[in-house]
């Protein structure tokens, strides 16, 4: 009786562990999502010095750049730059919407080194997904 008992029990753990070690197999994606990304890097330096782009990252690894425009003109923030930006940001995710990619996650940061904040860049990232 106690050989069936320890046998049990060491079964049970042999079960319990096979199980926690396949609940942690990473899964195949055949067939499953892909996504892309779209990375939006808004200068601010003054002068328009800077480089404002747009890269775009599809599902094979290919990357495309669109030059954007920079935040700030000779005269200070440029507010009709801004607008361009965000027409041509909205123009994009619409476009990829419309070819059935879906709008995932968005991850926003700020670079500034210095310690004014003259000098920097606005960094966004917008992770599409569609399905295989």
């Amino acid at each position: 009786m106690k050989n069936y008992v320890l046998i049990s029990l060491t079964l049970a753990c042999l079960l319990a562990t096979a199980l926690l070690f396949l609940s942690f197999k990473p899964k195949n994606n055949a067939g499953g999502d892909v996504y892309m990304q779209v990375t939006t890097v808004e200068s601010i330096i003054p002068g328009g010095l800077g480089r404002s782009k747009m890269l775009i990252t599809d599902e094979k690894g290919n990357t495309t750049e669109t030059d954007m425009e920079n935040f700030y003109s000779l005269v200070g923030i440029n507010f009709g730059n801004i607008t361009s930006n965000n027409k041509q940001i909205v123009t994009k995710i619409n476009e990829l919407c419309g070819k059935g990619w879906e709008l995932d996650k968005v991850t926003a940061g700020v670079q500034s080194p210095t310690d004014g904040g003259k000098q920097g860049i606005y960094l966004t990232r917008y992770l599409f997904k569609k399905k295989q």
